[in-house]
């Protein structure tokens, strides 16, 4: 069952088309990911699924109901949220306060707030930073805080773009545990990463986007092994264990 449709989205800036015709489903409780090269139109349709700004054409449906005309905060509040490619928190405050203006999201009172707040730090393992200024985590801690903050709106949906991007290979280790350990708590992920080894072990389905169009789609080994991949992103040799 799928959990989130894109429906032949399409996004125009100016005339250039960034995303063309794009389809897929994310089926619910599974991680998808979706891969291709800078400028394939990834993100571009990431900001049309989460509202972030509407497609030109084209359907989004989430849990049975068209929602491409929906804003953002609409979206975030039924149950998608996302992260973004550069991490800005609130720099002066606390990472507590940081995850707990999530947490107002669903939340009826400023305790219930920071009480998911604490929830969500703990599940990114950042607890023991509650009280730093976010300015002061080091890139592993603030891609962390991001996913937390988006945990505390309490999704059903999550998207996450590049969260592995500038993390050192002991921190994208860990990320990838995080990762599985909020899609075992029952989150469906959507996610965009340039890593391969790092998409491939963590999908149970991958897209593949090239100039704005869906090229390939499939089991991660599938995707891995198609020859318009290789060809187009992936480069000549490729082998997946």
């Amino acid at each position: 069952m799928e959990a989130l449709k894109a429906v032949d989205i399409c996004k125009s800036f100016r005339g250039n088309m960034a995303v063309n015709h794009a389809s897929m489903d994310v089926k619910a409780g599974e991680i998808t990911g979706l891969i291709g090269a800078n400028g394939a139109g990834k993100t571009t349709l990431f900001n049309c699924i989460s509202g972030y700004y509407p497609a030109t054409s084209g359907k989004v449906v989430y849990k049975g109901e068209e929602v491409q005309h929906k804003t953002a905060q609409h979206l975030c509040h039924m149950g998608i949220a996302r992260t973004f490619q550069i991490a800005k928190p609130f720099g002066m405050l606390s990472a507590l306060d940081n995850v707990a203006v999530g947490g107002y999201n669903k939340a009826k009172s400023r305790k219930e707030a920071y009480q998911i707040a604490e929830k969500s730090l703990e599940m990114v393992e950042l607890l023991d930073r509650k009280d730093n200024l976010a300015m002061l985590l080091n890139t592993g801690e603030q891609r962390r805080l991001e996913l937390a903050r988006a945990l505390a709106t309490q999704p059903e949906v999550l998207l996450l773009d590049e969260v592995m991007a500038g993390l050192t290979p002991t921190e994208s280790r860990e990320m990838i545990k995080l990762i599985k350990k909020v899609n075992n708590a029952g989150i469906t992920i959507l996610m965009i990463e340039h890593i391969m080894p790092v998409i491939m072990s963590l999908s149970n389905y991958v897209y593949v986007m090239e100039r704005g169009k869906m090229i390939a789609q499939g089991l991660p080994e599938e995707v891995a092994n198609n020859p318009k991949v290789i060809e187009s992103y992936l480069g000549k040799g490729l082998e997946v264990e």
